[in-house]
């Protein structure tokens, strides 16, 4: 699920200062398989995939055994690995999101993959969607395999739109989803029983609504945060405006875990909200003979520019040598063809290998399943994920702006403005 809620990285740099030595969480022992440990944040029809992935590696082969440990969330698994990191007791692979996956391999905290790589002839990295791939390539070296793409698209009502007479191509720009989020929206004296549209909680819907717009995250020369730009408070303030001012829009936010993006999901299966922005991981969880999918809009006159990422498979490396070797073997089994594709159609994401959409499972499913195909469609032309020079501390501005324009109602202009100084003291510090 394309960058969700992102706990602050910034943190690792403390925590991954004594990487010589160490032991791992996972066992081995010389008469039987090698036990490993494979930490993921995914809960729901992700999580069963996840642990049925691994029953099917487990029975394929008697070398290396799996271990699944779910965690709460990717921010949960952020934390977690921090604490195993500095207690020396790590996993053997572990799933994260490209941001803090690129923080630890920048610290030492995952081993380099390259070696493993070329030593096995059977594993083709050519075969990989080279913007995915190159994501866990920092300096030369590859530190961590995409497990699945991911990008944030539009899922809508099809009844409530054919019953409002609102067309799908009316969502190809934000202003024209604006005033069909309008048009949607049911009130019932000052109660609001459906709402036209619901992005999902978080910095996320509002960044990519800016890239469209034309924002940047820095100036040319990269000495300068120029998120606080108008092309960023344009942006920003057409979501306080549907969500605080013409009420057409509404989001869930805080709780446990994914239950925000749940809550968001139940509205719109449940009638309460005619569509919502999310996941292209969304898809395994939802009804598509009640729903559709649509590429997310860019502004009048502009194209659109969302965010494209990948989820990366990574090995710590305070493993054993030994755990290490059985770890890139299981994700290398999590990263063929057949099982990207199978784990595409499952689950909406994108396949990360090419020969993916050959596989004849993916064609057969594609032709009956049209919304397969738009978070491919607009990874195309996607942005590829923004590399936090200050370790995070960007982002995390961001989230709390977020937080005040769309929990508090707070002038975008404002909210971003102060996210810019904080960001920039972030950066300053790392350019001396």
């Amino acid at each position: 699920m394309f960058i969700k809620k992102l706990f602050s990285i910034s943190a690792i740099v403390i925590l991954l200062v004594s990487l010589i030595s160490g032991c791992s969480s996972a066992k081995s022992s010389a008469n039987g398989p090698v036990e490993i440990e494979f930490w993921y944040g995914l809960g729901g029809k992700l999580g069963k995939g996840v642990e049925n992935r691994i029953k099917e590696f487990n029975k394929s082969q008697n070398e290396v055994k799996v271990i699944g440990v779910a965690q709460g969330s990717y921010d949960e698994t952020l934390q977690k690995l921090q604490a195993a990191i500095a207690a020396k007791k790590v996993p053997a692979a572990v799933l994260l999101k490209n941001d803090p996956m690129n923080a630890f391999a920048k610290k030492g905290a995952l081993a380099p993959l390259t070696t493993y790589i070329k030593e096995d002839a059977d594993f083709n990295p050519g075969d990989f969607i080279d913007a995915f791939y190159q994501q866990g390539t920092i300096n030369g070296e590859q530190y961590a395999l995409p497990l699945y793409g991911t990008t944030q698209v539009l899922y809508y009502r099809k009844d409530m739109f054919e019953k409002t007479g609102i067309a799908p191509e009316q969502l190809k720009t934000w202003e024209s989803l604006s005033e069909a989020a309008k048009q949607l929206t049911k009130k019932n004296g000052s109660n609001t029983e459906v709402y036209g549209w619901e992005p999902m909680w978080g910095p996320d819907n509002m960044i990519d609504a800016a890239l469209s717009n034309g924002g940047k995250y820095l100036s040319e020369d990269g000495k300068k945060v120029v998120t606080d730009s108008p092309e960023w408070v344009h942006a920003w303030e057409f979501f306080k405006k549907g969500i605080h001012e013409d009420k057409s829009m509404a989001i869930h936010h805080d709780g446990q875990g994914w239950e925000y993006w749940y809550k968001t999901i139940d509205d719109v299966m449940q009638g309460r909200a005619a569509g919502y922005t999310g996941s292209s991981g969304d898809q395994g969880d939802l009804d598509f003979s009640i729903l559709a999918a649509y590429p997310q809009p860019g502004w009048e006159g502009k194209q659109a520019a969302p965010h494209a990422g990948a989820h990366m498979g990574a090995i710590p490396a305070l493993a054993s040598d030994k755990q290490k070797k059985a770890a890139f073997k299981w994700l290398k089994f999590f990263t063929n063809a057949e099982n990207t594709a199978d784990w595409s159609i499952k689950s909406g994401y994108i396949p990360v290998r090419k020969s993916a959409v050959d596989v004849s499972a993916y064609k057969e499913f594609a032709e009956k399943n049209p919304q397969i195909a738009v978070p491919l469609q607009q990874a195309q032309v996607a942005t590829p994920p923004f590399v936090d020079p200050t370790g995070g501390k960007i982002y995390d501005a961001l989230v709390k702006a977020a937080d005040k324009v769309e929990i508090e109602g707070i002038s975008a202009e404002k909210a971003l403005q102060e996210a810019q100084k904080e960001a920039q003291r972030a950066l300053d510090k790392v350019q001396k």
